[in-house]
């Protein structure tokens, strides 16, 4: 008999016994479903946990920290501007930065009319908001002409918004930073990130915050590359020039969020690894209903295996017979298993706020672990029915 005869001969065995072959692919279906399912969301975690910690991309933080000889010679290093403004303007003669993000902050109290807040009072630079993702929901960003003249402007944060105005609009509104007037042109989006916090914030442009707090200091120095291969170069680069400016050996440091990232993706791995191993389980207990459905079928089919070899069938045929029934019962129960596991994933992606991120290797292992399933479950079957004694079938009631 050749392979498609066995197959419509194992699918008219199937359809004879609906039931019966739903309920014993029920295991493999909940088992494949569960692996995708885990290695989706665990997936997506992932993905999510890494953008969430890494902004945008591209990005190095440089920093700084002065040694202990460099404390013992200056012990107010650490109430001395890291950085400078020709810093900045050294930095922007390396190759691989694309954008360097400058930030300096305070925190003050605010004073619209007789209300109080205490916010976090940011002076940025033009490429602070773009390459940090911060997106204006009402009103309007910071432009070109705000940076450069220094206008009393600012944009503001959801939570300001809804802590310090409540259902008062925020824009057009003046408020007092100490005793300097402020006016809001814009409210941020609100955050919906793993680490968004909903904090009280406020941004202006640099020379404005300069004015109010009458210092030049810079804070925060963000370098953005062209390209993920330039990060590790430019870091070294900026680190290595910012020291030689300021005479110092290893003060000035880059932190690379994406090697801090791809620590905690590792970590994620094994734990979706470990889950998905348990949820492997229920394909292992749905493979020995597998069999146990099988020894069933020899036992009821005896008598149709003795006509069959008596009418010249070998055994190398019954034992392919019921080998290609036992796979593609399961290779069925694989396949709403992945369509299972794939709908839940998605489903549960958009309540959680993470993509479902599967992959076909993922769905062409579930189905080869189907496969595998219905081979190592049914050689046992397949094999007693194709070491059945032709008489004795015949015999068989």
């Amino acid at each position: 008999m050749s392979f498609k005869e066995n197959l419509m001969m194992a699918l008219t065995s199937l359809k004879a016994h609906k039931m019966r072959s739903m309920l014993t692919m029920l295991g493999i279906i909940i088992g494949v479903a569960a692996v995708i399912i885990v290695v989706a969301i665990g997936q997506g975690g992932e993905a999510m946990l890494k953008t969430q910690i890494t902004g945008p991309g591209n990005t190095v933080e440089v920093y700084y920290q002065p040694s202990d000889e460099e404390l013992q010679s200056n012990p107010n290093a650490w109430n001395q501007a890291p950085f400078t403004e020709e810093d900045i303007r050294q930095l922007e003669t390396i190759p691989e930065v694309k954008e360097i993000v400058t930030s300096s902050s305070n925190t003050s109290s605010l004073r619209y009319r007789e209300d109080t807040t205490d916010s976090s009072v940011t002076g940025i630079n033009q490429a602070y908001l773009d390459v940090n993702g911060l997106n204006v929901a009402k009103g309007r960003s910071l432009t070109t002409s705000d940076f450069i003249g220094g206008q009393r402007v600012a944009v503001v944060s959801h939570s300001m918004q809804e802590e310090f105005f409540e259902e008062e609009s925020a824009l057009g509104k003046v408020i007092k930073v100490g005793v300097q007037p402020v006016e809001i042109i814009g409210v941020l989006e609100k955050p919906t990130g793993l680490f968004s916090f909903g904090a009280v914030e406020m941004y202006m442009p640099f020379k404005t915050w300069k004015t109010i707090y009458g210092s030049n200091d810079i804070t925060a120095v963000t370098l953005q590359t062209n390209n993920a291969d330039d990060i590790q170069v430019a870091g070294e680069k900026a680190s290595s020039m910012l020291n030689d400016l300021h005479d110092t050996e290893e003060s000035y440091q880059v932190f690379n969020m994406e090697e801090m990232a791809e620590g905690i993706g590792q970590i994620t791995n094994i734990m979706t690894i470990i889950i998905g191993s348990i949820a492997g389980i229920s394909l292992f207990v749905g493979g020995i209903g597998v069999m146990n459905i099988m020894l069933v079928s020899v036992t009821e089919r005896t008598r149709e295996i003795g006509i069959r070899m008596a009418l010249g069938a070998t055994r190398q045929q019954v034992l392919s017979q019921f080998l290609i029934e036992s796979i593609t019962l399961t290779i069925i129960g694989g396949g709403i298993g992945i369509l299972l596991g794939w709908g839940i994933a998605s489903i549960v992606s958009i309540f959680a706020g993470w993509p479902a991120l599967i992959s076909w290797q993922v769905v062409m292992g579930g189905l080869l672990f189907s496969m595998l399933i219905g081979i190592i479950f049914g050689i046992l079957p397949a094999n007693k029915a194709s070491k059945l004694d032709p008489i004795e079938s015949l015999r068989y009631e």
